[in-house]
């Protein structure tokens, strides 16, 4: 199937080159300053093609492609529910084409998490809050149906009053087969990767950013350390210096290790390196973190919150702890690192919950399913 993928906000490598697998697939992304449109080069080839930097002209132009090319493509997939899913929703149906919007985030939580630091102005917060809120109701008037990663994104959809069908997709998944137990002991893996050998490591991938809350897991980390315990926290992300810097500010600048975003290859040697995998968050569409450290089997503290509350069950795959509460967070990794039995059994449960339900092969079929719906034949009309 010949696919455009719309892209307003970036996105992973792992999705473009998952799509790609199955399908003839052209990505059109807005053009991100200081960033990057796609995680990670490509490993699956497909054309890449940069559209304006400004939301409302990438919009437009996304736009006047799919009408351009209407004939060039079979189905349009749009990430994101914002100004250019309007405008490509409009634009498909009047070129007759099949189109999907893949929901990944909860766009309006997070904006209402980011604007007190971006918009000082009461007046600029609500109209920016108006304005999200109204394409997510023309996109339930103009769009054919979505794909949400998660059921607490399902919901979030269902907010906006939509009749649309919204099918629950996990994609990108988790690669089982290269997320997996270390298989040798922890020091080993660390000594292969220039970790230190002893003391809890902790790991957290999540970009510097108000929704992922970086700020209470350093002040827990502090009151760990405070309390005497050898804990570092290991940090990958294309804003690594930024999240150094801010470590700094919390007084534990050198109880952290942090480094570029690694490709996602070489990612599972971080999940095995580490006793814990953090992911502090204050609004999360699923987190896919988490799941790819339980494929690991790796024992996860986690927000509750969003997406998350679908996957991390205290007593069952992990432990929780009330959004933005430095001590309930500090509290939580203790009690983790202080029963490693309980841990590991929690990690191994989290691990088969992974298999089941977010296996990368399984989820890209499903969406396949959903793009390209069998073909109706005599009998079943």
């Amino acid at each position: 199937m010949r696919l455009l993928f719309v892209v307003e906000s970036g996105t992973d490598v792992r999705l473009v080159d998952g799509l790609a697998e199955r399908n003839e697939v052209v990505v059109f992304a807005r053009r991100i300053r200081c960033g990057r449109e796609i995680s990670q080069a490509l490993t699956t080839p497909s054309q890449v093609i940069a559209g304006p930097a400004s939301r409302f002209l990438f919009a437009a132009a996304a736009a006047a492609l799919v009408l351009r090319r209407r004939r060039s493509y079979d189905h349009v997939l749009t990430q994101g529910f914002g100004v250019a899913s309007v405008l490509v929703n409009a634009a498909a149906r009047l070129g007759g084409l099949p189109a999907t919007m893949l929901v990944c985030s909860p766009t309006q939580a997070y904006f209402r998490l980011r604007r007190d630091g971006v918009l000082a102005w009461g007046a600029l917060r609500a109209l920016g809050a108006a304005a999200l809120g109204l394409a997510g109701r023309l996109n339930s008037v103009l769009g054919r149906q979505y794909v949400v990663l998660s059921p607490h994104l399902a919901r979030v959809v269902a907010a906006s009053g939509t009749r649309r069908p919204v099918h629950v997709v996990p994609i990108y998944g988790v690669d089982t087969d290269r997320f997996v137990p270390a298989g040798v002991p922890r020091q080993v893996v660390r000594e292969r990767l220039g970790l230190p050998a002893g003391g809890a490591l902790l790991f957290f991938s999540s970009r510097v950013a108000p929704e992922k809350d970086a700020s209470t897991l350093l002040e827990a980390l502090a009151r760990l350390c405070a309390e005497g315990r050898d804990v570092r926290l290991l940090h990958r992300s294309g804003g690594f210096r930024e999240f150094a810097a801010l470590a700094q500010r919390h007084g534990v600048g050198d109880r952290v290790i942090a480094s570029d975003a690694v490709h996602p290859e070489d990612l599972p040697a971080s999940y095995q390196a580490s006793d814990m995998c953090v992911q502090a968050s204050r609004a999360e569409g699923l987190g896919f973190s988490v799941l790819e450290a339980l494929a690991c089997e790796v024992p996860v503290v986690a927000a509750a919150v969003g997406g998350l509350l679908d996957t991390i069950m205290p007593g069952e795959t992990g432990w929780t702890y009330p959004v933005g509460d430095a001590g309930a967070l500090a509290c939580a990794i203790a009690a983790a690192l202080d029963d490693p039995a309980e841990a590991r059994r929690r990690a191994a449960a989290g691990r088969r919950m992974v298999g089941e339900k977010y296996e990368r092969r399984a989820v890209f079929a499903s969406m396949q399913e959903v793009l390209e719906p069998p073909k109706r034949t005599a009998a079943t009309r």
